[in-house]
């Protein structure tokens, strides 16, 4: 069994025995038709490992806080799914470009008080963003939670992450790609 195959065993075990806030039961996983259209709508493909989540473990309801969203469809609570709640947000950024919302960051779980966790799916690793709209400027808004997806799934099933009551002294260091990443949508 590979790396991947090990943690995709792990995050499965723990889902189907811990539910996040507001969800009763682990949805069904989606097919391969539902990831091809939702990377159609996004016009950029899923990381494979956030691909093999949904396709293996189930459409969200597992995961940190208020878990994995949806991917296309909102869920029983009303949760907004991972792809609307980008395609929005990149629509949003064109009419305040004040607040720009980087190109393949796809917003994959809500940590309450608008604060998402976001899979840079342009970056080779899939580095998970903490994106924290409450901050006074967009340069405040943004920090990388963990330098990978396998390792941001390896916090929550060790309970290592920052969001854990023993560990609210880590500090996550500011997202230095930003600028870099945001500078198209600035421009005239």
């Amino acid at each position: 069994m590979t790396e991947m195959e090990q943690l995709l065993k792990r995050v499965m075990d723990r889902a189907r025995n811990t539910r996040p806030w507001g969800w009763t039961s682990l949805p069904q996983p989606v097919d391969a038709a539902t990831v091809a259209r939702a990377e159609a709508a996004l016009g950029f493909r899923l990381p494979p490992l956030l691909a093999d989540l949904y396709l293996c473990i189930g459409d969200g309801g597992f995961g940190p806080e208020y878990g994995l969203l949806p991917l296309l469809d909102s869920s029983p609570a009303g949760e907004p799914a991972a792809v609307p709640q980008y395609l929005a947000r990149r629509e949003s950024a064109r009419k305040d470009p004040d607040w720009p919302w980087p190109e393949g960051v796809l917003p994959i779980s809500h940590w309450g008080c608008a604060m998402y966790a976001c899979v840079d799916c342009h970056s080779p690793q899939a580095t998970v963003l903490l994106f924290e709209p409450n901050a006074d400027a967009v340069e405040q808004a943004w920090y990388v939670d963990a330098p990978s997806l396998p390792d941001w799934l390896r916090a929550w099933v060790d309970g290592t992450g920052w969001y854990e009551e023993t560990n609210e002294e880590l500090e996550m260091a500011p997202w230095a790609d930003l600028h870099i990443r945001t500078a198209t949508a600035r421009t005239p």
